[in-house]
């Protein structure tokens, strides 16, 4: 996903959507491609529907600011170094949704708008090049009418039987096809009396049949033709709202399954996003009809195409980031961006990763790989710092007090929260089998604590790295070949760049550099009480290959500009779905009070904008210390 975890903020331009208020519901290395922007595995979601109180918060700006008071800081979870040495600069991320665009880089390596909201025309049907027996030309009109009487039960025989006379195998086949086809509901079989052979249609599931002939009915008017692919791609557009939010609303519209739907990855909430989707067998008209009732949504570019879309099958995704309230001079920000366009930054994993509250993933992610599993409900139950919800405050004090799942849960009005799961589990499988328990949370979701344990280990160890060597290649980094993790040599470390290196996320299929920091890995998850070479789990959900990662990621397609504005109030970026309106786009005063950084870059997948960002800025891009700069300035 591009960046799951948003900045609430006191001003802003929330718009609420009546639909928002439903509820939410590895073995081999890999190069390390699953993450946040724009790829994420099915083992990957977003930390807010983790936590499960987060997605319920507050949006007020002194509740939340409090409840960041407990938050974590990049100090917290690895994140030390940068690779720049430029002075940096003070500035606001996020101030409002419409300063985060992110437009998806598509298969194709090229990057998706919606700049179309018509209906694609029909291809007419091509007849078939050799005419076909047709199935109506085998029975006969007294034959027609005998099956009919027998599909709606008005046959006192209860069957009917019509000689075969040209017996040979394609003329049954056609009969019995025939008779299937057109009569839903019957079933046949061939039978032999006194040597001549008949085809004797019945029901074969008594009076139950008749609902099916109703129900068979049916989708005659949902006709889809043959030549038109079954998946109708189209682009999402969408404002302050998650991918799973858009997904969640639009299977509402159109009494759908959210699995009908498919992406190539999930996209920031507090931000405009715009992406690829792929939905079985509903026409383009129908999802074109839902932009006349949708908020903070709009569908285009409508085609239709043979197959889904998959997770991790992009090739990036776009940023367009205003960063509002600078104080830089334009040359401070001009050495900045430079230096973001020629080294890059170093690709640690962003603080969404690792969850918004006092409790953090990886914590309950380590107590899973120790099996700890007493550690891992009283870490997710237990009362926390920090302002929350009220219904959570009550759920976590009666956890405390009675340790009773039951009366817990009466405690949450939206039991699908993590935490109300959990209590399901327990109050159905007892305290005495936690896994079980436990594993009634969305695999997904549990996985994602793990994960989040891993990114810490890799994010304190590419520090140790960078503060060890700088960017200079040694002996002892590795390097891929093709998905195949190589040890470099003293010589072959002078001729490779920093942009080869990669680090390994602790697993059983990994190595390790031949280094200092190769032992370091070693050591943390020895005083984290794991052990580096048993990374298999008793459950096997849990059991963590490893991946590679690469340690410093160049952006493409860099470019900037500093403007000035007077109103805060005003969006800074012209977007698609105004220039489809064709509203004009933001209008600069040279004069402004306020200046503002506008960057634009390209990014893989699996890489974080926030880590960009925070390399040009020289800030603590956490949520705790985000809030805290956008609540003086408010003030």
């Amino acid at each position: 996903m591009a960046e799951t975890e948003s900045v609430p903020l006191p001003v802003g331009e929330k718009r609420s959507c009546p639909e928002n208020e439903e509820d939410k519901p590895s073995k081999k290395p890999r190069v390390e491609s699953d993450h946040k922007n724009g790829g994420p595995s099915h083992d990957e979601v977003e930390e807010e529907e983790v936590e499960g109180g987060a997605s319920d918060r507050e949006e007020d700006g002194e509740t939340f600011a409090d409840m960041m008071k407990h938050g974590l800081t990049e100090v917290d979870v690895g994140i030390l170094k940068y690779v720049s040495d430029h002075e940096g600069f003070s500035g606001i991320l996020k101030e409002r949704y419409s300063d985060f665009v992110v437009h998806e880089i598509n298969k194709q390596g090229k990057v998706v708008h919606l700049d179309d909201l018509s209906i694609p025309a029909e291809v007419e049907e091509v007849p078939e090049a050799e005419p076909q027996p047709k199935e109506s030309d085998v029975l006969t009109e007294d034959q027609k009418k005998q099956l009919g009487e027998l599909q709606l039960f008005k046959n006192k025989e209860g069957n009917v039987s019509i000689e075969v006379m040209d017996d040979t195998k394609e003329k049954r086949t056609l009969v019995h096809k025939a008779i299937k086809t057109q009569f839903a509901g019957l079933e046949t079989k061939t039978e032999e009396k006194e040597g001549r052979k008949f085809i004797v249609a019945y029901h074969a599931a008594g009076k139950k049949a008749l609902a099916e002939v109703k129900s068979t009915a049916a989708p005659r008017k949902h006709f889809w033709p043959k030549n038109r692919g079954s998946f109708c791609h189209f682009v999402l557009y969408k404002e302050n709202k998650d991918t799973m939010d858009a997904i969640n609303v639009l299977s509402k519209f159109l009494r759908l399954r959210p699995n009908m739907f498919s992406y190539m990855g999930t996209k920031d909430k507090r931000a405009i996003t715009v992406q690829e989707i792929a939905v079985l067998k509903i026409t383009a008209e129908r999802l074109s009809h839902l932009n006349k009732c949708l908020m903070n949504l709009k569908l285009g570019n409508f085609c239709y195409k043979n197959h889904p879309l998959k997770l991790g099958e992009l090739q990036g995704n776009h940023f367009t980031v205003v960063i509002r309230n600078i104080s830089g001079t334009d040359e401070q920000v001009h050495r900045a961006m430079t230096s973001l366009k020629q080294t890059g930054f170093i690709n640690y994993f962003g603080m969404q990763r690792f969850g918004t509250t006092a409790v953090s993933t990886q914590q309950v992610g380590r107590a899973i790989l120790k099996n700890d599993w007493n550690q891992v409900v009283d870490l997710i139950l237990k009362p926390r710092p920090g302002a929350e919800k009220e219904f959570l405050v009550r759920c976590r004090e009666e956890w405390a007090k009675t340790q009773d799942p039951e009366a817990a849960l009466k405690k949450l009005p939206n039991k699908r929260c993590v935490e109300g799961q959990l209590l399901r589990g327990l109050s159905m499988y007892g305290k005495t089998n936690i896994v079980t328990a436990f594993a009634l949370i969305p695999r997904n979701n549990r996985l994602m604590y793990v994960h989040s344990y891993q990114s810490l280990v890799w994010n304190t160890m590419v520090s140790r790295r960078i503060e060890a060597f700088g960017l200079k290649p040694v002996e002892g980094d590795l390097v891929l070949k093709g998905t195949t993790a190589h040890v470099l040599s003293a010589e072959e470390a002078e001729s490779r760049s920093i942009h080869d290196i990669v680090m390994p996320l602790p697993g059983f299929d990994v190595i390790y550099p031949t280094h200092h920091v190769g032992e370091g890995y070693r050591d943390m998850l020895s005083a984290d009480g794991l052990d580096i070479d048993k990374m298999r789990h008793k459950v096997k959900d849990y059991s963590l290959a490893g991946a590679y990662r690469r340690v410093v990621i160049r952006p493409s397609d860099v470019s900037w500009e500093v403007t000035q504005y007077d109103d805060p109030r005003i969006s800074l970026v012209h977007t698609d779905f105004e220039k489809l309106e064709n509203k004009p786009g933001p209008v600069f005063n040279k004069e402004g009070k306020h200046r503002a950084l506008r960057m634009e870059f390209s990014l893989p997948p699996s890489t974080y904008a926030t880590m960009a960002i925070r390399e040009v800025l020289k800030l603590d891009t956490s949520i705790k210390k985000q809030t805290q700069l956008n609540t003086t300035w408010f003030n």
